[in-house]
């Protein structure tokens, strides 16, 4: 009897991108499996934040297309686009908190993807499940303690934890993390990675994230996706690598 076959959340079908005549990648493809992890590294100006992008749609493909939970990304309308983000956790290098509002409000802020209401914008009047949730997802970061603190006076891994949790909050399918820790000091990015895919392997949720820290993507990712040249130059297990083949990516 064979094994259950996971469903693919993800499959990119040799997209290309290009910004005018200028070419950043060409006949891209891959395929993530339901709840694995994937690294995605390489040089800087290789196009990285540029893929992930075009994978969450908030960029267009010049060509080829995107699966993205059994649904052609690439051909959706504006509104079943917006339906799939929802369902797609994101953190960045960048926090991107409202200075002046709550940790909580900021947390609320995860759930305007699949409730654009206004009420999402300040936790005093968001509905009461929505304020739960966003506890909830504050006390599976440990800053339960912090929701009515401004965000403006958090540390930048506490900012970080804050991210995670607005990420979070919505229950997202997959998760995408751009250098989730390249703003970060060391002992506060190995806490995020760590916090990160324990919250990750414990939802089931399918991650991708990127990083130019060649032990974050040996140790975190079941497979490793490397980006050199304007191609796919490495699609391997982790396993199977050592940090020496990842360094040729950045000759």
């Amino acid at each position: 009897m064979f094994p259950p076959v996971s469903a693919v959340d993800i499959e990119v079908q040799d997209i290309t991108k290009s910004f005018g005549s200028t070419a950043v990648f060409k006949d891209v493809s891959f395929r993530l499996a339901r709840g694995e992890a994937v690294a995605l590294v390489g040089a800087n100006g290789t196009g990285k934040s540029t893929l992930l992008r075009c994978v969450m749609g908030l960029l267009p493909v010049t060509g080829g297309q995107v699966i993205l939970l059994g649904k052609n990304a690439t051909a959706a309308k504006s509104k079943a686009l917006r339906d799939l983000r929802a369902r797609i956790g994101l953190v960045s290098q960048k926090h991107n908190l409202v200075p002046r509002l709550s940790v909580l409000s900021n947390v609320c802020h995860g759930l305007l993807g699949r409730s654009p209401s206004i009420r999402h914008w300040g936790h005093p009047v968001a509905p009461k499940t929505s304020r739960e949730a966003a506890m909830h997802a504050l006390e599976k970061v440990g800053l339960a303690d912090f929701a009515t603190r401004r965000a403006d006076r958090l540390s930048g891994g506490q900012s970080q934890r804050v991210a995670i949790a607005r990420a979070i909050v919505g229950k997202p399918e997959i998760l995408i993390a751009d250098e989730p820790c390249a703003s970060l000091d060391p002992s506060a990015g190995e806490d995020i990675m760590d916090l990160f895919f324990e919250l990750a392997r414990g939802e089931g949720v399918t991650v991708v994230f990127t990083s130019h820290n060649i032990e974050h993507a040996l140790r975190y990712g079941d497979r490793v996706l490397g980006l050199a040249g304007g191609s796919m130059r490495l699609d391997a297990t982790a396993a199977s690598l050592s940090a020496s083949d990842l360094r040729g990516l950045y000759d």
